[in-house]
């Protein structure tokens, strides 16, 4: 007779869930009566984590669950990068390339590295836990890149965030958006109307509200691409807790593609989820009319694919009050 595994209970804090698939067995040449075996499979992190996603997100890019380190160090050197964890204790998704450059930020004072930057110089406040929290419309958190050192290309960006409140935006000139999320962003560098073909961009969105997903900016302002891979994830709201956001991206294809993958710590384990997986392989096109995309003589054509490095990395956010602790950056080891 056959066996019929059931699965009870199981928690949803990300949307993926989608197709749990009956499972049988068959004959069971052990049991000498044929009996029906109930099993129950009881909740734990790993079963959870697992049946989340798309079954092209795999496994096996699922990071296994350990605890946050919370020290703080700076460092902008280059590593062998093979070990599971960075220093600060949280988990690689992908090892640091062979002599590549790692950057951890300072918790005991952010900007004393010289590579740190905020735009605007807007002003960070010490929390009792050792964060620091930003409230401002417009946030640039950046990363730069020292002198006579290659920009930043295939990278994995971390950081943990927790949102405090919202900045109201109704009579506030300074907010031009009605977005209120976190964006993590690379492959390019000022985003200025001075220097508009410098301000290119692939950047992982995490919307406040659990929507993840990704945008492509070729040129600023006049580039932008409609935003792709966006998906209501995150069930339980993001105020109030702390939550890891991983943005990834990568050369592919002889260098003529780019892979960019997004992953979220969700309960602050360190216990990392694929929430996107997406290549752009020439068919993300800009949306601007053709007049207005030509017209800062950048040289690029509508469907650019970013493949080139920046020289600066951005945790950026906009219309929202946050906490922020252990960012880093490094060069990772594509597969």
């Amino acid at each position: 007779m056959n066996q019929i595994i059931w699965i009870i209970d199981l928690p949803q804090d990300l949307l993926r869930v989608r197709n749990l698939i009956p499972v049988t067995m068959r004959k069971n040449y052990i049991l000498a009566s044929c009996s029906i075996v109930l099993i129950l499979v009881f909740q734990t992190p790993a079963t959870k984590e697992l049946l989340i996603g798309n079954s092209s997100y795999s496994s096996d890019r699922i990071a296994e669950a350990k605890s946050t380190s919370e020290s703080s160090s700076n460092s902008s050197s280059s590593s062998q990068g093979s070990t599971a964890n960075d220093i600060l204790g949280i988990k690689k998704i992908y090892p640091t390339r062979e002599g590549g450059r790692e950057w951890y930020i300072n918790m005991d004072d952010p900007r004393s590295d010289g590579i740190f930057f905020i735009t605007s110089d807007a002003n960070i406040t010490r929390q009792v836990d050792g964060s620091w929290r930003v409230n401002n419309t417009n946030v640039r958190l950046n990363v730069d890149t020292p002198q006579n050192m290659a920009p930043w290309r295939d990278v994995e960006i971390t950081g943990y965030a927790k949102v405090v409140d919202t900045v109201p935006i109704d009579g506030n000139s300074l907010a031009n958006t009605d977005d209120f999320d976190l964006n993590w962003l690379a492959r390019g560098g000022r985003h200025t109307s001075e220097v508009p073909c410098e301000g290119s961009a692939l950047t992982a969105i995490l919307d406040i509200n659990g929507t993840v997903g990704w945008k492509k900016e070729i040129w600023f302002p006049g580039g932008y691409a409609d935003e792709r891979d966006r998906d209501k994830l995150v069930t339980d709201p993001l105020f109030n807790r702390w939550i890891g956001f991983k943005a990834i991206m990568y050369n592919t294809n002889n260098n003529t593609n780019v892979k960019m993958e997004s992953y979220i710590d969700n309960r602050n384990t360190n216990y990392w989820v694929q929430v996107t997986n997406l290549t752009d392989a020439g068919n993300w096109y800009a949306k601007s009319p053709d007049s207005e995309f030509n017209s800062a003589d950048c040289g690029r054509p509508k469907n650019y694919v970013i493949t080139n490095g920046g020289s600066i990395v951005t945790f950026r956010s906009d219309n929202i009050v946050w906490d922020f602790k252990n960012l880093s950056v490094r060069e990772i080891q594509a597969p």
